[in-house]
């Protein structure tokens, strides 16, 4: 048995796929314990009925769609008239249009492959430095998965069974302090000599918000159906589909309809690899529980930490070291259900901790020294990604007061949840 484990690991450094790695420890773990091995498949199987995982590829293949569409363009074109005469203009631009879109796509490569091109050059060319402009769209490839209906958010509710539509309202607050204090620091270092290009008029605001009109409605179909008591989670991710299929192949023409197959497999595949890994880890995390580990590491810790502020504090440097090693899916079904029983037993709310948790998370995409974000970065832009860890480093000490203050303040992501969330 301890030839197999052993082999697993070797396995696992050689870079087999996480999955197999996962399904192979539940396995072994199962029969070394002399329990039927059967669980794992049926723990499997009670994960594919499970009611709120449905919103997971719905939402991943409306987003697929978005990326692959002229939505981008479209979204960056009517911030830039709506947003572009505040101080700081392109550079709020940049974070709002960043915001939105990976809060639909839920991916920061995503982003900063669909709208880094556009937005590096045109902030040069307003006189932003290369540096800042870097730094600001690096950054901004996470800055929306707080908002809904970010995937990381559902599966977060899938993995600790807590209700999504909670989750959505939960990560509002928190983002808007995050997306204001980057909207403040651009504003501040907005060039004094910017090109504030033509003067934009009304007949430019109509143009944009024409242009853009059907696809302005989705936040409010998304939140509006939710909370105004129209549909759960599963049929709003449906009717977004659905909605995002017919606007972007149908009316805007983006997609045709010969490439719809290959994006439909695209997002599946997506959804396929986070649902196996998912399968694996849950069965895994069941014989972890049957063996009492949970409880035994809050034993553990709590022999060292007695102070509900000091874990999380505990938590939130091993989440950033978390978050800058794997992506953010492997995190959430790898860690959160080891997590959980040590946070219930500090006392720390599960809608709470999971504001904390992607917040790190989105945090350990820019990370130094691997964070994804800034590889990805580096290799869009061909620059050292030593570049970018400069650039990126007054960003990254916003996001940490904003954890800061998400972390100590958990009225910041509950306040909403008590006053709409029931």
């Amino acid at each position: 048995m301890n030839i197999l484990k052993l082999i697993t690991l070797i396995l696992a450094l050689l870079g087999t796929p996480l999955f197999v790695i996962i399904s192979a420890f539940a396995l072994l773990s199962f029969y070394g314990a002399d329990i039927d091995i059967s669980v794992v498949i049926i723990e499997m199987s009670r994960l594919a009925d499970t009611p709120m995982l449905l919103s997971l590829p719905l939402f991943i293949f409306a987003g697929t769609l978005l990326s692959e569409s002229r939505a981008p363009q479209r979204i960056l074109s009517l911030s830039r008239v709506l947003l572009g005469w505040m101080p700081g203009g392109l550079a709020v631009v940049a974070l709002v249009v960043c915001a939105v879109f990976t809060a639909f796509t839920g991916a920061s490569g995503v982003t900063i492959f669909a709208l880094g091109g556009l937005l590096f050059p045109a902030l040069v060319k307003d006189r932003y430095s290369a540096k800042f402009s870097l730094g600001l769209i690096t950054t901004s490839g996470s800055l929306g998965l707080l908002f809904p209906p970010s995937l990381p958010l559902i599966l977060y509710g899938v993995v600790s069974e807590s209700r999504i539509d909670q989750l959505f309202l939960a990560g509002i607050l928190p983002g808007m302090l995050m997306l204001a204090l980057l909207v403040g620091y651009s504003m501040i270092k907005s060039p004094k000599n910017r090109n504030r290009g033509k003067k934009i008029t009304g007949q430019d605001i109509l143009a944009v918000l024409k242009e853009s009109a059907w696809e302005l409605p989705l936040p409010v179909i998304v939140l509006g159906g939710i909370y105004g008591g129209i549909f759960v989670a599963g049929e709003a991710a449906a009717v977004t589909a659905l909605y995002v299929l017919i606007v972007e192949v149908f009316i805007y023409r983006d997609i045709p309809l010969s490439r719809l197959p290959t994006i439909m497999v695209q997002s599946m595949m997506l959804f396929g690899g986070i649902l196996v890994v998912l399968a694996a880890s849950m069965a895994s995390t069941n014989y972890l529980v049957d063996q009492e580990v949970p409880m035994r590491l809050f034993e553990m810790v709590q022999e060292y930490i007695s102070s509900k502020y000091t874990f999380l504090l505990v938590l939130n440097v091993f989440l950033l070291i978390v978050g800058s090693m794997l992506d953010i899916f492997s995190a959430l079904v790898l860690v959160v259900p080891l997590i959980i029983p040590i946070a219930q037993g500090y006392g720390v709310d599960l809608i709470h901790l999971g504001i904390i948790f992607l917040t790190n998370l989105q945090i350990g995409y820019c990370t130094p020294p691997v964070g994804l974000n800034l590889f990805l970065a580096s290799y869009k832009f061909d620059q050292p990604v030593t570049k970018l860890y400069r650039a990126t480093l007054p960003f990254l000490g916003l996001l940490m007061v904003t954890l800061a203050i998400i972390t100590y303040f958990p009225l910041l992501s509950l306040w909403l949840v008590r006053l709409w969330g029931n």
